[in-house]
């Protein structure tokens, strides 16, 4: 697996913990709101960062998206 590939992987399970959701759940959260691809996009940003930084910014990041959709 890639870089990219493993470090989408940590970041569903950060997220996954920290919000105590299930793995399809925040799968489906990150489809709607196409947060897969926004990890992708800031990967070498995002993956110089802490666990509490990324699910904060992917917070953030689907609060944005629900105001425009």
């Amino acid at each position: 697996m890639s870089r990219e590939g493993n470090f989408l992987v940590y970041c569903v399970e950060q997220y996954k913990a920290a919000k105590q959701l299930t793995g399809r759940q925040v799968s489906e959260l990150f489809s709607k709101y196409r947060v897969w691809d926004y990890i992708y996009s800031c990967f070498e940003a995002l993956h110089t960062t802490g666990a509490n930084y990324i699910v904060e910014d992917i917070d953030l990041y689907i609060e944005a998206r629900r105001q425009v959709g």
